[in-house]
């Protein structure tokens, strides 16, 4: 494609000298700028401009990646545009400005990070240099060249170390930097190492060769796998050095901080003063005012009287501060006027906005171009005003304008969507989950909504219900289920998706959302990176009131789980085997009311009843919770053929023997596969890398497969509930058995009243084995360096790296996996005895100590609870 040369050179003044010393050019080198980026997580900042046109200490992010280039000698830049071009090409015009050549690139649809150069093909004529338009860094392009061309390489992607990798691609390198294995944004079992890509890549231009014309295709995704495949030589180097990829607000406003505070090594358009101060041209500053570095003031701004400009402030061109009023690590864009005894801390101001008197604008929140905020108006944290909005007199804005409150980062821990009642989760904040919802998914499509009936559980519901509706997406309220039957009604009546709001076992005041698909499995990682994006973006589709959502109850789900599970079983032969059961499940749990009913279908005696829940961490605690001893001593003393424990949402099941004997979590998964594989020889189970390897025997012995899968509950429910997978394992599918304790409990009376057997007889032949689960302390942004630590560590000892790292020693091994919901990790064990796998598991727990005691001002107290 012919390249955009406009003749109207840019009206901003040439690029200022950096102030720390002079980096070494490079030569026959021409440069890339991706500056295609819409920017969407950065709105309202980006309602009206793409994203490289927002200004990092008063001039455009993509300026500071022409001046990079300009200062290692590289004069020939093109750029790839994609969204709003001409606006881009209006601004930096030929490059001339800046003493360099600038040449557009423009997309007339997204072809993705590869396909955008690509398009520029023709240019791009030697070795190039691709960054992105909407990063701010200062690293040293010449040690990357250096490198590149030392290795002889094809492709050279320069990497930095993040404190937390989770939204970066992560990349593993053998000793001569030369790259064995990518992942893209990673959950944190996934974390090996806390090197990310930068998008900052020195490229040869035979790669090009490889990128198809005009598709999608992407650098990470497509281009570097090939590259690995066909074993060219593709090596990544580590630069030392400031790097932020400005993806979202909070970034935005960390990028200022650094360029103030001089961690970034880029120079903001302004003359230094000295005592952190940088003051442009034609400022006015009343001599009454206290100004407090590091702080920026653009050109010709006026600050009036008693005015208060605290650290780590930006005021853009033309800005005016009124008498008496108070900014502080606050960035407020050109043209703006700040009214008298205005207040802001922690802000973000877009051009051009009025603030009259006595405004407040407070921490995180975000006020659109152009927007008024009339006298006595608060904003409070988080809140975003989309531009050209404007606020009455004596408003308090606790909500977005137009779109909700504002939004967190990781929605996602382990079970769903977490948070402690009225702070975290509020009612506002569940309508604003509907609304993301309903959002990503087709108008008129029908979602299912439960709730374990607790007191803020309704609450919730309904508020969640409201943002539901108002997308055009219809609920179908279920009323007070287990979650396992949610997952049932989900799939059995055709519904497009499914919601669960429950109460945390371990802390009542805390909440959890677990959404479900169409086939009532746990949302996959892409799923919930989806609704996050959605939320985060507050972009929700709002029909008008004739297109609204409708709520459909449904009050027989329970019923129709129960026809439906006992049609699954041989209900004659368990009745003529007239079990006695013991039933152990806290009492606020829904299937008190299922559970006898379904059993008394079946000619089951229920012999005991005893309530109560399994409180603690279960993954670290080796003792017997009380209510599991209590259930052995009751199945004893009635002399009952088992007894079961079911937890509150119907998903676990804990079993004891007629002799009393707990099957425990580790025992219960060699149990079920040996289930599996005696009813369906030469059947496949799925198991978590942190199963028992005696399941490995147990295939042995009855011709069956091990497939090893990652920890994630949701990944394993999706590999179990394959239809080839589920066929092979005939009438005891593992989807049952795993995740629905009522359906796994029918099932297992099956199989022993099918058998004639007692469940003492089925567990004595399964294969011994010791493990061992403990836990130490790990702040987040010490986790993927731990991790790469570790990994350089045990290069070549027989590691995997499925999920976390496994380390194989000669009598057993270790698994080490960082948590997804806190600021620790837990190490897995297994090996010839309890002692000697509580040895290892203190082995490395002492070892991941020592990694982060080494990391700057990281330190872990002592180990507890394991």
């Amino acid at each position: 494609m012919q390249a955009l040369v406009p003749n109207r050179p840019s009206l901003f003044h040439p690029l200022l000298q950096y102030h720390h010393h002079a980096k070494r050019q490079v030569d026959n080198v021409k440069g890339i700028i991706m500056a295609g980026g819409e920017g969407s997580r950065l709105r309202p900042l980006t309602c009206d401009r793409p994203k490289p046109l927002v200004p990092v200490a008063n001039k455009p992010v993509m300026e500071y990646a022409i001046e990079l280039l300009r200062l290692y000698g590289i004069k020939d830049i093109g750029v790839t545009l994609q969204y709003l071009p001409d606006s881009i090409i209006d601004y930096f015009g030929d490059g001339s400005a800046w003493d360099v050549n600038l040449y557009y690139f423009v997309e007339d649809k997204p072809l993705g990070t590869a396909g955008s150069v690509k398009n520029a093909e023709d240019f791009l004529d030697e070795t190039f240099v691709v960054v992105s338009g909407d990063a701010l860094t200062d690293f040293n392009l010449a040690q990357a060249m250096d490198f590149h061309r030392s290795q002889g390489a094809v492709a050279t992607l320069v990497l930095t170390t993040v404190p937390n990798p989770l939204e970066y691609g992560l990349v593993i390198t053998n000793r001569d930097g030369r790259i064995v294995k990518f992942l893209e944004k990673p959950g944190w079992g996934e974390v090996f190492s806390d090197r990310v890509n930068t998008g900052i890549y020195v490229l040869e231009p035979e790669i090009l060769s490889l990128i198809p014309e005009r598709q999608m295709f992407d650098f990470s995704k497509d281009l570097f796998p090939e590259l690995l495949r066909r074993k060219a030589p593709l090596y990544a180097v580590t630069l030392e050095g400031y790097w932020c990829d400005i993806g979202n607000l909070q970034q935005y406003v960390e990028a200022h901080r650094a360029v103030l505070a001089g961690t970034a090594k880029v120079v903001p358009p302004a003359v230094y003063q000295g005592n952190g101060l940088w003051i442009g041209k034609g400022v006015q500053i009343d001599e009454t005012a206290v100004l407090e570095g590091p702080l920026l003031i653009g050109d010709y701004s006026r600050i009036g009287p008693g005015v208060r400009l605290g650290p780590y402030t930006v005021i853009g061109h033309n800005v005016q501060v009124k008498e008496g009023a108070s900014v502080k690590r606050s960035v407020i864009w050109d043209g703006c006027y700040i009214g008298p005894g205005s207040e802001l801390r922690g802000a973000v101001v877009g051009k051009g906005v009025v603030l009259e008197s006595r405004v407040g604008v407070y921490e995180g929140a975000v006020v659109g171009d152009h927007s008024k905020l009339e006298r006595g108006v608060v904003v409070k944290p988080e809140v975003k005003i989309w531009p050209h909005k404007r606020i009455g007199a004596g408003t308090i804005q606790y909500d977005s304008l137009v779109w909700g409150t504002g939004s967190r980062k990781n929605l996602f821990g382990s079970q769903g969507i977490p948070g402690p009642v009225n702070k975290d989760i509020t009612p506002e904040v569940a309508a604003k989950l509907g609304a993301a919802y309903g959002s990503i998914i087709n108008p008129n499509q029908k979602i299912g909504i439960s709730c374990d009936g607790l007191k803020a559980a309704p609450m919730l519901k309904t508020a969640f219900l409201a943002g539901l509706l108002s997308t055009g997406v219809h609920g179908v309220d279920c009323g007070v289920l287990p979650f396992s039957l949610l997952r049932y009604a989900v799939d059995a009546l055709g519904l497009a998706g499914g919601v669960h709001i429950m109460s945390d076992s371990r802390d009542s005041t805390k909440v959890w959302f677990r959404f479900v698909n169409e086939k009532g499995l746990l949302f996959s990682r892409q799923q919930e990176r989806k609704l996050e994006n959605a939320f985060a973006r507050e972009d929700f589709r709002r029909v008008p009131p004739e297109a609204m959502g409708l709520t459909y109850p449904i009050t027989h789900v329970a019923a129709m789980y129960s026809d439906y599970m006992l049609d699954q079983v041989d209900r004659q032969k368990i009745k003529e085997r007239q079990f006695q059961l013991v039933v152990g499940a806290p009492v606020e749990s829904a299937l008190a009311g299922l559970l006898p009913n379904v059993l008394d279908r079946l000619g089951v005696k229920l012999a005991g009843f005893v309530a109560g829940s399994l409180a603690g961490d279960e993954a670290a605690d080796r003792a017997v919770p009380e209510v599991l001893e209590k259930l052995a001593g009751e199945v004893v003393k009635n002399q009952a053929d088992l007894g079961v424990w079911l937890d509150k949402e119907g998903e676990k099941l804990v079993l004891v023997d007629e002799k009393g004997q707990i099957v425990d979590a580790g025992l219960y998964l060699l149990f079920m596969a040996s289930v599996i594989f005696q009813s369906n020889p030469g059947a496949a189970v799925a198991m978590p890398v942190t199963a028992p390897k005696a399941v490995e025997c147990l295939a042995e012995r009855f011709g069956g497969k091990v497939v090893w899968t990652k920890t994630n509950t949701a990944q394993l429910m999706e590999t179990v509930a394959g239809e080839e997978f589920r066929r092979g394992q005939g009438e005891y599918p593992q989807l049952v058995l795993q995740f629905d304790a009522v359906g796994a409990l029918l099932k297992l009376l099956d199989f022993l009243a099918r058998g004639g057997q007692d469940l003492s007889s089925l567990v004595s032949p399964i294969p011994p084995y010791h493990m061992e689960v403990q836990h130490t302390p790990c702040p987040w942004e010490a986790k993927g360096q731990v991790m790469r630590r570790l990994i350089e560590e045990h290069r070549g000892q027989g590691v995997e790296l499925l999920d976390g790292i496994k380390i194989h020693r000669e009598q057993g091994w270790a698994l080490i996996l960082p948590d997804a919901d806190e600021p620790l990790y837990r190490v897995y064990t297994e090996s010839v005895s309890q002692e000697a796998a509580q040895e290892l598991a203190a082995f490395y727990v002492d070892r991941i100590r020592q990694l982060v005691n080494t990391q700057p001002g990281g330190t872990v107290p002592p180990v507890s609870g394991s």
